[in-house]
């Protein structure tokens, strides 16, 4: 009898014991699933695949009660946790598959890669001896194969402009953190700017880190980024909200059904409780995000823009089982202080709740306030000023920011969908790496760089390539294109937070913020 049925088997005796003791509600339930199980695995014509017959049983039971109850198997728990846990073992390098070839998109500064001379735009044709070039290799293939313990070692063949031979490396593989605070910068008139996009066991470390360098340049006010972050730790938010909401006060609380009430208040010292500040939402923006938004709302610390938040306030307790998989377990609600769950519904079923935000689209609402939907039975008060805030769908912002749909044309939506950007950077910053090299920092490139028409040139070489035919004229009139171009080639030659100083100023939800703080009469005018 192989480990998962003897696991299955014992589950189930186990579970006979105690129903023979009457110590389980739908005990007569859970006994028709045991004879169930015995009737298939002794009677079946075939040989039974008990693991996989578990697995589906666990699925099928967890879909009945919400959306966001899951089962993780072993091979896919890591791979869900890494983004959150901040770190990986690696060897430092991000990867773009650039015509069926392994491009470096980006070198980790002090990273092994680094440390032994890999540099961006270097092509990898193999790794530990195996060629990778023309062989159709995906993402996944090179995580594994780079990828791998702390202190092993693997080696890359590589081919580099300007070199006859290829470059060989040994590269000693170690910790390679993930970050989750992607920028942090002065946007104006000492105004901060903080993007977080998960909520990691690193980020408040992180946040803290760009909140005390933006207090060293002067800032006086902050806009702190939410936009389609969809969540992570509770106690990151959490984390988050007491460095912005002054001490003892209630930031989140939990409870369910067999969880006790759980609160959690802020401490005595946070580094920003004072100034104004903004908080940007989007219909991306989901659970942890809510959370700290929903805090600074409640407690009318700041002012929350954008658009209506995901609605997710369902708490899931990773649970795991033996063979290293988990069950991930909606066991509590989360509310915010004023008393809030912004759980939308799921009444209607799993299909129906993943399209809700498609349903936000076809009704209007991203596009018009008016056509939010208000539940009257959610009706709450903030805690200071008293304003009218509701629950049960997600965080409703104090000052509302339409969906542009204007900015989109089928060429451009085609392009993005492609994933063309990313290859046709590459293959710009190699053709054109001594002319970009004149841009000594980001200020001089933010001044003085255009997309030329040469650069357009070779975009439309690239697109053929994914069989999207244009024009260097039609590409011309495509300006989120022309914006985002130039954001990849900041981010290529400096940082992520110069791919931000591009790209913001033509967000909407961005451009509203900056101008709130700009404007203390509208500010304080939403907070009354």
């Amino acid at each position: 009898m192989n480990f998962f049925r003897a696991f299955f088997c014992g589950i189930l005796l186990f579970f006979s014991i105690i129903i023979a003791n009457g110590q389980v509600a739908g005990a007569k339930d859970l006994h028709k699933l045991q004879v169930a199980w015995q009737i298939i695995n002794t009677m079946y014509v075939d040989t039974v695949n008990s693991p996989g017959l578990a697995e589906a049983a666990i699925k099928s039971m967890l879909q009945q009660l919400d959306p966001h109850s899951s089962y993780v198997s072993a091979k896919d728990v890591k791979a869900m946790d890494e983004p959150l846990e901040g770190s990986f073992d690696g060897i430092g390098v991000e990867f773009s598959i650039v015509h069926d070839t392994l491009v470096v998109a980006s070198v980790l500064n002090d990273g092994p890669s680094e440390k032994v001379g890999v540099q961006v735009n270097d092509r990898i044709i193999k790794i530990d001896e195996k060629s990778i070039a023309g062989i159709g290799i995906s993402n996944s293939d090179v995580m594994k194969m780079l990828r791998g313990r702390r202190g092993s070692r693997v080696d890359i063949e590589v081919l580099r402009k300007g070199k006859a031979k290829p470059l060989v490396f040994k590269i000693k593989r170690d910790k390679i953190p993930i970050f989750s605070v992607d920028a942090s910068y002065i946007a104006d008139n000492k105004i901060g700017y903080i993007k977080i996009s998960r909520f990691g066991a690193q980020t408040h470390d992180e946040f803290v880190k760009a909140l005390e360098e933006l207090k060293k340049q002067g800032m006086k006010s902050l806009i702190v980024d939410l936009r389609g972050n969809g969540g992570g730790y509770l106690k990151a938010a959490f984390d988050i909200a007491d460095e912005l909401i002054d001490s003892k006060k209630m930031i989140v609380y939990t409870k369910g059904n067999a969880s006790p009430l759980m609160e959690f208040k802020s401490s005595a010292k946070g580094l920003f409780e004072r100034g104004p500040l903004v908080v940007l939402i989007d219909e991306g923006s989901a659970s942890a995000s809510e959370i700290v938004a929903g805090a600074i709302q409640d407690w009318d610390r700041g002012v929350i823009v954008g658009r209506r938040s995901f609605g997710k306030g369902l708490v899931q307790r990773p649970i795991k089982l033996p063979d290293g998989s988990e069950i991930r377990l909606t066991t509590a609600k989360y509310y915010t202080p004023s008393g809030r769950c912004i759980q939308k519904s799921y009444e209607n079923g799993t299909n129906q709740y993943k399209d809700e935000i498609n349903h936000r689209l076809e009704t209007g609402e991203m596009v018009n306030a008016l056509n939010i939907p208000v539940n009257n039975n959610e009706v709450y008060k903030t805690l200071m000023l008293q304003r009218t805030v509701y629950g049960g769908g997600g965080i409703y912002p104090d000052l509302f920011v339409p969906l542009d749909t204007t900015r989109m044309s089928v060429l451009a939506t085609r392009i993005l969908r492609a994933g063309l950007m990313q290859r046709y950077i590459v293959s710009l910053t190699e053709e054109m790496k001594e002319r970009f090299s004149e841009f000594g920092n980001f200020k001089a490139f933010d001044k003085y760089f255009v997309v030329t028409d040469e650069m357009l040139r070779l975009f439309v070489r690239e697109a053929k390539g994914e069989n999207i035919d244009c024009t260097v004229g039609q590409l011309k009139e495509e300006k989120i294109l022309m914006i985002q171009i130039k954001a990849l080639v900041a981010r290529r030659l400096f940082t992520d937070s110069d791919y931000y100083k591009v790209m913001n100023p033509e967000i909407d939800i961005y451009k509203r913020g900056l101008e709130l703080l700009k404007n203390n009469r509208e500010y304080e005018q939403l907070l009354k």
